[in-house]
């Protein structure tokens, strides 16, 4: 399966066979953390895969208080994760907050180094286009309830505990299933930051894998 992968995200890579190796090896080295997930965490993620396995047409929205960093890499790992799969879906990711800022650097930057490539679009609140086998996405931040997301027919995972307590209802959700992460933002400014980040990236990107290895394909 990951030498397909590799040649899909050849097809699209600029920058080379560089960082096709460096996401090649981020993603063995996520798929072999997932044994290592508690057991309590596996089955909300399990609880996620069973959603999915009852649509055709499946809308996912990772919601956090700013949509700046954990629900933006949850948006990303969990489409590259139904790609690598080969999930037999249509199956879209989207991402929110109770407010909207911008994509922080820092996630950026540790997405990066873990073998994602972005194209930036803006310096406002930009815009980030990634891709995954060979087609186009974008990612910003925005609230849960823009235009550019679902109105209904959608799985909201909230992402972070204050989202999930300020936001007590989401209009047009199938499902609301409580994810929730660290928030990486403790550390900025500190000599731990990039370690954290990545930290949160990869966690993050290992229960993604492991979410949609549990769909039915």
């Amino acid at each position: 399966m990951l030498a397909l992968w590799i040649l899909m995200i050849l097809s699209f890579n600029s920058k080379g066979n560089e960082m096709v190796e460096i996401l090649e090896n981020t993603i063995n080295e996520v798929v072999s953390m997932s044994e290592s997930i508690p057991t309590e965490r596996k089955i909300i993620l399990e609880k996620i895969a069973k959603y999915i396995d009852t649509k055709e047409d499946v809308n996912l929205i990772f919601v956090c208080t700013h949509n700046s960093r954990r629900s933006q890499m949850s948006e990303i790992w969990a489409k590259i994760a139904a790609d690598y799969y080969g999930i037999n879906k249509n199956l879209l990711t989207f991402s929110g907050g109770t407010e909207s800022t911008a994509f922080n650097p820092r996630a950026v930057k540790a997405m990066e180094v873990l073998g994602v490539e972005f194209n930036k679009i803006g310096n406002d609140n930009p815009r980030y286009t990634y891709s995954s086998k060979g087609k186009s996405y974008t990612c910003f931040s925005k609230k849960y309830n823009d235009d550019f997301n679902p109105k209904s027919n959608y799985c909201a995972v909230m992402t972070c505990s204050e989202a999930d307590g300020n936001c007590p209802y989401l209009p047009g959700a199938d499902e609301r299933i409580s994810l929730t992460y660290n928030d990486p933002k403790e550390f900025d400014g500190t000599d731990l930051e990039g370690e954290k980040y990545l930290e949160r990236s990869k966690q993050i990107a290992s229960e993604m894998f492991y979410l949609m290895s549990k769909v039915k394909k």
